[in-house]
């Protein structure tokens, strides 16, 4: 099977399972083109937006059709998150372009959300953030998205269903700024590959990675109301936490 065969394989098979937690799907990719699919280190943060650019549209045609997109959620993540990832990229390019860097960078962020997924508990229902509070963890994750390639949506939807907001209402606003902070990121790397860096993403892998997370995040949104969210929830998380284990090992090997 080629490499972009088994891309959007796997892609198609993460997006089914990540989209009714509002995760789109792209932190578990990273892991897939180090091992699996061998892109550059380089490539590797704008080749997994360009998935996010991709992929995410199938599960918001799917929202926009249940009526479920927009709304003050949606508006203060994307205060945050937008400038968070403009500026996680300049880290990426300028800070973290080299392997291991990157590979710590990688076990940093997947064991806390591995640890929060497959332990935590959410907070009875009905808990709010005041909007200064969701624009700020919007900023940080944004960050972290923009150095991870992950648009920042996929930490912070967790996080907001574990402050007691409803997974109902998370996902699409979550879905809907990870796919806008996704194009923002695209744009930051193509500005900043003028400048002589190699930042390009693997338009191959990309490409072939968005179809198969296309289809599954629209089948994943389709199914939601059916799957059993506590379960993926911890699957998720254990994996997560076995790959963050991985390569922190790796990178300080």
């Amino acid at each position: 099977m080629s490499d972009v065969a088994l891309g959007a394989l796997i892609a198609f098979a993460v997006a089914v399972v990540t989209t009714p937690v509002g995760v789109s799907g792209a932190v578990f990719l990273v892991p897939v083109q180090v091992s699996l699919l061998g892109t550059p280190s380089a490539a590797i943060t704008p080749t997994n937006l360009l998935f996010n650019v991709l992929a995410i549209p199938g599960a918001l045609l799917r929202f926009h059709g249940e009526g479920r997109l927009g709304g003050p959620l949606l508006r203060s993540m994307l205060i945050g998150s937008l400038p968070g990832m403009v500026a996680g990229a300049a880290i990426r390019v300028e800070l973290l372009s080299g392997g291991r860097a990157f590979l710590l960078v990688v076990a940093a962020v997947l064991a806390p959300l591995g640890a929060w997924l497959a332990f935590g508990r959410p907070a009875p229902g009905g808990g709010r953030l005041r909007p200064a509070t969701i624009v700020a963890l919007s900023l940080a994750v944004g960050v972290v998205g923009g150095i991870y390639g992950i648009g920042g949506g996929s930490i912070l939807g967790p996080l907001l269903v574990g402050c007691g907001y409803s997974v109902l209402e998370v996902s699409p606003a979550a879905l809907t700024a990870t796919f806008l902070a996704s194009l923002v990121g695209v744009a930051t790397f193509a500005l900043l590959s003028l400048g002589g860096d190699d930042v390009a993403p693997d338009w191959t892998v990309g490409i072939g990675m968005g179809i198969g997370g296309l289809a599954g995040g629209y089948l994943g949104a389709r199914l939601q109301p059916l799957m059993p969210a506590a379960l993926l929830r911890r699957g998720l998380g254990l994996l997560a936490l076995l790959l963050a284990v991985r390569y922190a090992l790796q990178a300080l090997g």
